[in-house]
């Protein structure tokens, strides 16, 4: 079951420029940043974990972003 709202995600794409937003173009949007997200949490658990501490930080948030940015940008 999702967890994220399409109302929030019709919003975004509204931003980006979009006159309009089907129904299909919001539930794609949103799976994909779901799954994104779970990825970038991952590896942020990992990072945390790595510096003996429970609590996810912002940064690491942020490192986990730069660093599956950077494994997509140069796969093996």
């Amino acid at each position: 079951m999702p967890e994220l709202p399409l109302a929030p995600i019709e919003r975004l794409v509204r931003k980006a420029g979009a006159h309009r937003v089907s129904v299909e173009a919001a539930e794609a949007l949103r799976e994909i940043l779901e799954d994104m997200a779970i990825e970038i949490s991952k590896e942020a658990i990992e990072l945390a974990q790595h510096a003996n501490r429970k609590t996810v930080t912002g940064e690491d948030i942020k490192l986990a972003t730069k660093r599956l940015q950077k494994s997509l940008k140069y796969p093996v």
